[in-house]
């Protein structure tokens, strides 16, 4: 896997393919989206999706902390895609193996219980302020921050000469704000449409690279 070092105003972070931020000098770990349960949620109702989908999210976490070896975890919103069900089994435990702190930043599909957070230990905030860094759920720019967040699953379609297209995930930065791709599987994307001054990062399966 290759990450990519980015500068957000002065830190230094550091984009996965995954979809992951991580910031360097703290020592946290950024991940928006992941929609825990979503699989599960699909296959009770029909859908075809393989049951190895359900691990897949907890392999790619365990995968980046591993990597990272973060000391703060903050889930940017959207944890779980919904109630209760049998993926929250295996969420306890996955975060009984962690080390890190973690942190939930609620987003528009947490409807689980915050009590049931706190039995495991991890704190649910509406948003959270580090420095000039403001972490939430939604988009929002607010005057004096640079805002990093999620809920927009950005993508991007990269054109090729010949008509073809290759839809990819990506990071989307504006002047004073970072939006994360999903990382969870079978999120769907927000094909994104950038303005000239701002900056796509796509991520492969293997890397990221900086569009122009």
């Amino acid at each position: 896997m290759e990450t990519l070092d980015v500068f957000l105003k002065t830190e230094e972070v550091e984009f996965h393919p995954f979809g992951t931020v991580f910031w360097k000098a703290k020592k946290i770990l950024l991940i928006a989206d992941v929609h825990l349960g979503k699989v599960g949620h699909f296959r009770k109702y029909g859908s075809a999706i393989p049951a190895n989908s359900i691990q897949k999210n907890f392999e790619k976490l365990t995968e980046v902390i591993k990597k990272d070896h973060p000391e703060k975890i903050i889930f940017l919103g959207d944890l779980f895609h919904s109630t209760l069900n049998y993926e929250w089994k295996l969420f306890q435990q996955w975060v009984k193996k962690q080390t890190a702190e973690i942190i939930l930043i609620e987003g528009n599909h947490d409807i689980i219980s915050p009590l049931n957070y706190q039995e495991l230990g991890i704190k649910t905030q509406k948003e959270l302020i580090l420095n000039n860094f403001l972490l939430t759920h939604h988009p929002e720019e607010r005057e004096g921050y640079f805002t990093i967040c999620g809920h927009l699953h950005p993508g991007f379609k990269l054109l090729g000469r010949g008509k073809q297209v290759l839809k990819l995930r990506c990071f989307y930065k504006t002047e004073n704000q970072l939006v994360l791709p999903a990382f969870g599987e079978f999120t769907g994307n927000y094909w994104v449409q950038p303005e000239p001054q701002d900056k796509i990062f796509v991520c492969t399966p293997t890397e990221v690279i900086a569009i122009n």
